[in-house]
């Protein structure tokens, strides 16, 4: 079938079917030793939503990561994978800040790099030279080996978030975006010569742009 034809059949198929969203809620982290997972997981400051036991067979502990809509969990009867064969990806608005952090808590994390998010041999001294949204990272593992990548994103990519929709999962991820909107905020008017009485729309049309990673203003 051709990729015409296919996309047709596509289409009609979806017109006659109610969309539902699908939010990703949960992943399974694979661990030997559940209680030391969950003293690991508590220090990292992340949220204890549940621990559930049944038996001697089953048990099963959540937790999510400050401002995250997503969380992970963990036990006893949970997944078969191999303990610290889990990969997953964290995103924060200051590299620097979220360093701090983790070292702070005792967190065995990584400097932070640039380059290549997945080879150490590709990895590159301090956060990305221009400071580029995608390009800077931590790493560090919990005590199963299970890996994670922390990410600075500053400006979305075109088309991951809704145009429409602007939100902070936290009040220094908002304030981060208004610092930012507000040295932009600065050049704009050193290009205009003028103070601007408007800022507040402006500082708004930035950060909503930063979010949906459309064409910010100047």
């Amino acid at each position: 079938m051709s990729q015409t034809a296919s996309s047709f059949m596509q289409q009609k198929s979806d017109a006659g079917v109610a969309r539902v969203d699908m939010k990703f809620e949960v992943s399974l982290v694979p661990v030997l030793d559940v209680d030391r997972a969950k003293e690991f997981y508590t220090r990292l400051g992340w949220r204890l939503d549940d621990d559930i036991a049944n038996g001697n067979d089953f048990r099963v502990v959540q937790f999510t990561p400050r401002g995250s809509g997503s969380s992970i969990s963990f036990g006893k009867g949970v997944t078969a994978a191999a303990p610290g064969s889990f990969r997953g990806g964290l995103i924060v608005s200051d590299i620097e800040a979220a360093h701090k952090e983790l070292v702070a808590r005792g967190i065995n994390a990584s400097e932070v790099f640039h380059g290549s998010p997945f080879f150490p041999a590709g990895r590159i001294s301090g956060p990305d030279l221009e400071r580029q949204s995608y390009r800077s990272y931590i790493s560090f593992e919990d005590p199963d080996g299970n890996a994670w990548i922390v990410q600075e994103v500053t400006n979305r990519a075109p088309g991951r978030i809704d145009p429409a929709t602007t939100t902070f999962a936290s009040a220094n991820d908002l304030a981060s975006a208004m610092r930012r909107a507000a040295a932009a905020h600065g050049e704009h008017e050193k290009r205009d010569g003028q103070r601007d009485a408007n800022w507040p729309s402006w500082y708004a049309a930035y950060i909503a742009a930063e979010q949906a990673g459309t064409e910010l203003p100047k």
